[in-house]
């Protein structure tokens, strides 16, 4: 019998039935054992510490990580699900503090590890078996520590500090409405549905949108970038001050393993290739029948209509994608439906955006989306689906401390899984359909790549220019170049994009996260093309890279696929791809 999927919200009994449930007081008691097992063996830790004592701790470790992502995940996906629940904004803090508690009382085995001697760290490790990158991951920042007292210190300033800051402006702009008049009536929507319209083929509704967006966010624009600037500050203090990183973007680069050569090749690549970018615009002008587009007409259609889909149509398109790519992983991706691990409608205080959230190697991963049946939601669906499917994989061999990859490697499979839907598409559709997929195929590269490469440029120049003391006006103006740098000629920037920085939340949330789309997809461009010659003989090495999961360096895991981060020659491979789609559709 066909399954018949509905939008709706995820049921996350699994992790708890209830915030005061009996299985939370027994996750936290067990947690409490685990930690003071490991405090009642810090006398053992020395250079002299038998590999045994060293396993057992490591144990210790990973189930006191297993308990805390179980109860944070319960937290972090309850809040989600409505911003505004103050039960759940509660319960959120409680488990963060309690996280921040159990950082510091294990916090020596942290530093001890970190101080060994490399000979002596090298023969504990290699006892270890599964444990083996973490604890190198653990050493890649030895040169950046402090003291236990001081490292304490700046954890308890992190929880109700630079953490609080963050949460102030998701509360804030989570809880904003917007107002669109759309066929003679006006109506009060959520972000989600707002920017479904700068995607109308109407182009006044598309500059309406952006409008909006940008009045409700300028209202508290001097609120918003203060909250930005104090978190930016504090990112220099504690990182480039305390703890000695050459440059705010080292920190990233450092949990992502990735030299930072390797980083500012990327990103200066993007940047000499701002012209592949600015030719689509120009061609999708004339399309369009514009002299030039403005920045509202950026992701306008090609085509009058665009076809809804509905969720079931949506689910069932993705997973017979996914089916024709490998039965064994749609079998494994359905799971993630089935389990009622999706929260696919649309609500006032539902966090917006998509995401994809990994518990543990044993638990299928939870799925938000905002559906509101456009192509752009089938594509975000497969995205995030994409997500779960590495997350399972990498759960297959993999303990709780190695599970998820990093943030570069982690876009992977989701950018590989939209690609695979988008042929798709594009394999029955008609002349005018193509024609429109491909446009939207490109605004996806667009904004996948070259936007998120220019976003971490403007987060670089931004935290110079604070720590110079530079005011919101001069940041606002700033933003505004990097605009004009990343169109050129080819778009037409009106003042009131100033504010977008101040409405992109990966600045506040994780800085400089955002160059990892542009490493993913210019990445997953090179791999999609390795499989449309090798075909299915290419699946296991792909999925390769996908078990691995964070188990062992990016650097070691694309090796083995013969790709060569260090080499400007690869990520110019994929704007030689995108030119030569341009060519195409030119011809």
């Amino acid at each position: 019998m066909s399954t018949n999927y509905e939008t709706g919200a995820w049921s996350l009994d699994e992790l708890l039935p209830a915030p005061n449930s009996p299985e939370y007081h027994q996750r936290i008691e067990a947690v409490e054992t685990a930690v003071k097992e490991i405090e009642s063996l810090r006398s053992e830790l020395s250079e002299q510490i038998d590999s045994e004592t060293f396993l057992h701790i490591l144990s210790q470790y990973e189930q006191i990580s297993t308990h805390m992502a179980v109860l944070s995940g319960y937290a972090n996906l309850r809040f989600a699900e409505d911003t505004q629940n103050e039960q759940a904004l509660a319960f959120l803090g409680k488990i963060e503090e309690l996280g921040t508690d159990i950082q510091n009382r294990t916090l020596f085995f942290d530093l001890w590890w970190k101080s060994l001697d490399d000979a002596i760290a090298a023969q504990l490790q290699a006892s270890a078996r599964q444990y083996q990158y973490f604890l190198t991951a653990m050493r890649l920042s030895r040169a950046h520590i402090l003291p236990e007292n001081e490292e304490q210190v700046i954890n308890i300033k992190n929880a109700n500090g630079s953490q609080a800051l963050v949460k102030i402006y998701e509360m804030l702009t989570n809880a904003y409405k917007f107002n669109l008049i759309v066929n003679g009536e006006t109506k009060e929507i959520t972000r989600d549905e707002l920017m479904v319209f700068v995607k109308s083929p109407d182009p006044a509704l598309r500059a309406a949108a952006y409008q909006e967006l940008y009045r409700v966010f300028g209202q508290d624009g001097m609120v918003l970038t203060q909250i930005y600037i104090h978190l930016v500050r504090d990112w220099f203090q504690e990182n480039q001050k305390l703890r000695q990183y050459a440059s705010p973007i080292a920190v990233r680069n450092l949990a992502n393993d990735i030299p930072d050569s390797a980083v500012q090749t990327l990103l200066q690549v993007c940047r000499t290739n701002a012209v592949v970018f600015q030719r689509w615009f120009k061609i999708k002008a004339r399309w369009a029948g514009m002299e030039k587009l403005r920045r509202y007409d950026l992701y306008a259609p090609l085509s009058e209509s665009e076809t809804h889909y509905s969720y079931d149509r949506a689910v069932k398109l993705v997973l017979e994608c996914v089916e024709e790519f490998s039965p064994e992983v749609r079998a494994q991706a359905e799971q993630i439906f089935t389990a009622q691990h999706v929260h696919s409608s649309v609500s006032a205080g539902k966090m917006g955006g998509a995401f994809c959230y990994g518990i543990t190697p044993e638990h299928l991963p939870w799925l938000l989306v905002n559906y509101n049946g456009k192509q752009n939601d089938v594509l975000t669906l497969a995205h995030e689906l994409g997500h779960g499917i590495h997350d399972i994989l990498a759960g297959e061999q993999n303990t709780i401390l190695t599970h998820q990859a990093c943030l570069p490697l982690a876009e992977t499979a989701s950018t590989f899984a939209e690609m695979l839907v988008t042929d798709r598409l594009l394999a029955t559709a008609n002349a005018q359909e193509r024609q429109s997929i491909l446009g939207s195929k490109l605004d996806d590269l667009y904004a996948t790549i070259q936007r998120q490469a220019f976003f971490a440029i403007w987060e670089q120049t931004a935290h110079q220019m604070i720590q110079q003391g530079a005011s919101v006006g001069e940041l606002t103006s700033a933003y505004l170049d990097n605009l004009r740098e990343q169109f050129g000629d080819s778009v037409e920037i009106s003042e009131d994009f100033k504010w977008e920085s101040i409405a992109i939340p990966h600045f506040v949330f994780a800085p400089f996260y955002v160059y990892a789309y542009a490493f993913g997809q210019l990445l997953v461009l090179s791999l999609y093309q390795r499989y449309k010659r090798e075909g299915s003989t290419f699946v296991p090495h792909y999925l390769k890279i996908l078990r691995y999961g964070g188990g062992a360096s990016p650097k070691q895991i694309l090796t083995e696929a013969g790709v060569d981060i260090d080499d400007p020659n690869f990520w110019q491979g994929g704007f030689d791809y995108i030119a030569g789609l341009l060519d195409e559709l030119e011809q």
